[in-house]
C-alpha cells in the first residue's frame, strides 16, 4: 500500500500532480513563448531558427489514403538553413505584402512528410486550399503544438484516476512501492550477445511488470533491445514499440524489418526510401487489395458532395441515400483493411503521441517497448502506457534529457524522466549494459569513471583503435593564455567564441594534412565538429563552405550541436566549448549529461578546445581537463 502524506493523498498521486503542475507550466511558458515570437519575431529571423519557411511553392494537391486533403509545398530559398519541421507538427499560413506586412490565415495544418526542402501538409478544408490557391508571397512556420500537450494532460489525468485496473497496478509498481515481480525462467543463451546484453535480455523475458535497459553510450543497446523484442515475439503475438522521436522509431523499426519482423509503422518515416516506406501504416494501407474499391467510392462520395449543391430537392435527396449507401460500404472497408494490417503486424511502431493515433483506439498490447526512453517527457510514456500489460523502457539517464523550455519547470523536476525514476527507485529492475565498442579504451574511461561507477569495459577489439601511430587518444588545447573572449548574440542562439572556432578549424586542417588527403578519403575516415552552441555550429558551417582546403572533404565532416550528434559516432571528435569569461561562468555547459554525449561521440580521436581557466571552476571540466592533459600516448 503506498504511503500517506499529511494532506491525504498518496506520495504516488503527489508526485503525479507535482508532474502535472510541471507539464502545465511548460505549456504556458511555451504558448507564451510562441505567441512572443510571432508578434515581435521577424520573418528573417524565424527562418534563421529553422521555423519558417519564405516563400513557398505550392504544388499539386490530393487526397492520400486516408482521405485527407494533402497539398505538397516547397521552399524557394534559404535551403541551406536546417528546418525543424517534422511529422505531426502543426504549421499555419502566412502572407507578406509588399509593403512587409504579414496576415496569417484562419487554420492550421498538420504536416504529413518532410524532406529538406518538400513538405506535404495536410490542410483541413477544401476551403483553406482555395484560400491559398488565390494568394501569392506565401510562407509557412511551426504552430504551438496543442495537441501534444493535450494528449499528455490526458494520459496523466487517466492515471491519477486509475483504480482496480492494470494501469493503477503499473503506476504503484512504476513509481509507487510496490515491487516488480518476475518470473522464473532457465536462462536463454545468446551465443551473439556479451554477457551483459545476455543477462538484460534474459531479464525482459521474465519481468512480469517493467524492466530498463540502461545502455551507455555504444554499448550495444539497440541490438540487445531488437533480441529482446525478438524474443518476446516468440511468446506473444504483437507487440507496441515507441520512442520519443521519428528517428529514434525509424532507427529501431529499421532493424526489426532487418530481423524479419513484420512492422507496422504508425506515422511517416523522417528518411524516405523503398525500405522505411514499405512498413508504414499508409503504404501498407494502399497496397490492400480492397483499397481501390475504397478509392473508387472515396471519389464517388466526393464527386456526390460537389454535384449536391445544384438539383432539385428530390434529386439532393436521392444523392443523399446513395452517398449514405456509399459511407457504409466505405467505413466496411476501411474497418477491414485495417483488421487485416493489425493481424499481420507483429510490432507496432509509432511515436510516444502518436501511439494515441485513432487506429490504436481500443487496442491493447501485453508488452510496450519505449526506446530513448531517458529522452522523453513521463507524460509522453504514460500515453503508451495505458494501452499496455507491461513496459520495458531502454536509454541511458545520463546522456540527453528531455527539451524543457521552461527554467522553473526543469528546475523543479520535469526532466526528471519515468526512466531514470526507475532506476533510482527500483535497481533490482535495471540491467546495465557494460562493454562499448564504440570508443579507444581511454576516451571510454572518464565517461565510465564518472558518470557509471567505473563499471563500462573496452571490447578488445576497439581497446587500442586509432588513426595514427604515437597519438594520443585525447588532446585538450587550452585558450586560457589566449585573448579568445566569448560573445553573446541572443536568447535562443547563445555564445559564440569566433577565435576559438578558427583554431578549431585549424587544428582539424593540421590532423586531416597529419593523416592524408588519399586515407581520408580511401577509408571515409570521418570528422566530426560540436559545440553545445548554435551560433557556434553556425560560424563554424560557414568557415567551412567558405574554405578552399576544406572543400573535398565536406562529405566527411559534420558540424552540429550535442543534441544533434545524439545516437552517432564519428572517428575524429572536435569540440568546441566556447566559455571564455572572467568569472567562470559556463551556463549550458552545467548540464553534464550533455557533456557525456559529446565526449563518447568519438571512437579514435578526441580534441577538445576549451578555457581551462574559466572552465576548471567546475569540478567536472577540472577533472576532465586533468585526465585529459594526462593521458599516456597510445
Amino acid at each position: 500500500m503506498s504511503n500517506k502524506n499529511p494532506i491525504g493523498r498518496t506520495t504516488t498521486e503527489a508526485d503525479l500532480q507535482h508532474q502535472l503542475t510541471l507539464l502545465r507550466m511548460e505549456y504556458e511558458y511555451e504558448k507564451e513563448e510562441f505567441k512572443r515570437q510571432t508578434i515581435t519575431m521577424g520573418i528573417e529571423r524565424k527562418i534563421k531558427r529553422g521555423f519558417c519557411w519564405y516563400p513557398i511553392k505550392q504544388e499539386r494537391s490530393y487526397y492520400n489514403s486516408m482521405n485527407l486533403l494533402a497539398l505538397e509545398i516547397t521552399r524557394q530559398a534559404d535551403k541551406e538553413i536546417e528546418h525543424v519541421f517534422e511529422y505531426g507538427k502543426p504549421i499555419c499560413f502566412f502572407t507578406q505584402s509588399p509593403a512587409g506586412d504579414i496576415r496569417y490565415f484562419n487554420f492550421t495544418a498538420q504536416v504529413s512528410y518532410v524532406d529538406e526542402d518538400r513538405m506535404v501538409v495536410i490542410l483541413p478544408t477544401t476551403q483553406a486550399l482555395a484560400e491559398l490557391q488565390v494568394s501569392e508571397r506565401i510562407g509557412i512556420q511551426l504552430y504551438f503544438d496543442e495537441t501534444s500537450y493535450r494528449t499528455m494532460f490526458e494520459a496523466m489525468a487517466d492515471v491519477i484516476r486509475a483504480k482496480g485496473n492494470r494501469l493503477a497496478e503499473l503506476r504503484e509498481i512504476l513509481i509507487g512501492t510496490q515491487a516488480p515481480r518476475w518470473r522464473e525462467f532457465f536462462p536463454i543463451r545468446f551465443p551473439w550477445l556479451n554477457a551483459t546484453q545476455e543477462a538484460a535480455v534474459n531479464k525482459v523475458v521474465c519481468a512480469k511488470d517493467v524492466m530498463v535497459v540502461h545502455g551507455p553510450p555504444g554499448t550495444g543497446k539497440t541490438t540487445t533491445l531488437v533480441e529482446a523484442i525478438y524474443e518476446t515475439l516468440h511468446r506473444e503475438h504483437q507487440v507496441l514499440v515507441c520512442a520519443q522521436s521519428n528517428m529514434a522509431v525509424d532507427w529501431i523499426s529499421e532493424k526489426l524489418v532487418d530481423r524479419g519482423v513484420p512492422v507496422l509503422r504508425i506515422g511517416n518515416p523522417t528518411r524516405v526510401n523503398d525500405k522505411m516506406l514499405s512498413f508504414t501504416y499508409e503504404r501498407q494501407f494502399e497496397s490492400h487489395p480492397a483499397y481501390s474499391d475504397l478509392w473508387n467510392i472515396r471519389k464517388s462520395i466526393r464527386e456526390m458532395q460537389s454535384k449536391m449543391r445544384g438539383g432539385s430537392y428530390s434529386e439532393r435527396e436521392g444523392a443523399r441515400s446513395r452517398m449514405s449507401r456509399l459511407k457504409e460500404r466505405s467505413v466496411e472497408l476501411e474497418i477491414r483493411i485495417n483488421e487485416d494490417l493489425f493481424a499481420q503486424a507483429r510490432v507496432i511502431s509509432s511515436t510516444l503521441v502518436s501511439s494515441n493515433h485513432r487506429i490504436l483506439n481500443g487496442r491493447k498490447f501485453p508488452t510496450l517497448f519505449i526506446d530513448e526512453a531517458a529522452q522523453a517527457l513521463e507524460a509522453a510514456c504514460w500515453i503508451a502506457i495505458r494501452k499496455a500489460s507491461r513496459v520495458v523502457l531502454a536509454g541511458d539517464h545520463q546522456q540527453l534529457p528531455p527539451t524543457i523550455k521552461c527554467y522553473d519547470a526543469e528546475r523543479e523536476g520535469l526532466s526528471k524522466t519515468l526512466l531514470e525514476k526507475i532506476a533510482t527507485r527500483k535497481p533490482s529492475a535495471v540491467s546495465l549494459l557494460q562493454v562499448q565498442y564504440r570508443m579507444n579504451e581511454a576516451i571510454m574511461q572518464f565517461s565510465s569513471n564518472w558518470f557509471y561507477n567505473g563499471k563500462l569495459q573496452a571490447a578488445p577489439e576497439v581497446q587500442h583503435r586509432s588513426i595514427l601511430d604515437y597519438d594520443t587518444p585525447m588532446t585538450w588545447i587550452d585558450t586560457a593564455d589566449s585573448e579568445f573572449r566569448e560573445e553573446f548574440v541572443g536568447e535562443s542562439f547563445g555564445r559564440i567564441n569566433k577565435q576559438e572556432a578558427n583554431l578549431c578549424l585549424e587544428k582539424l586542417k593540421e590532423y586531416i594534412q597529419r593523416i592524408g588527403e588519399e586515407r581520408i578519403l580511401n577509408e571515409r575516415i570521418d570528422f566530426g565538429i560540436i559545440s553545445p552552441y548554435k551560433a557556434q555550429v553556425q560560424y563554424l558551417r560557414k568557415k567551412v563552405k567558405e574554405s578552399n582546403f576544406f572543400r573535398k572533404f565536406r562529405q566527411v565532416i559534420t558540424i552540429n550541436t550535442v543534441d544533434g550528434f545524439q545516437g552517432q559516432e564519428r572517428d575524429v571528435i572536435f569540440i568546441s566549448l566556447v566559455r571564455a569569461n572572467e568569472n567562470g561562468q559556463i551556463g549550458f555547459l552545467n548540464d553534464l549529461r550533455r557533456m557525456n554525449v559529446a565526449i563518447t561521440r568519438a571512437r579514435m580521436k578526441l580534441v577538445v578546445l576549451g578555457d581551462s581557466t574559466t572552465l576548471s571552476k567546475h569540478p567536472f571540466y577540472k577533472k576532465l581537463y586533468e585526465y585529459m592533459t594526462t593521458t599516456t600516448p597510445l
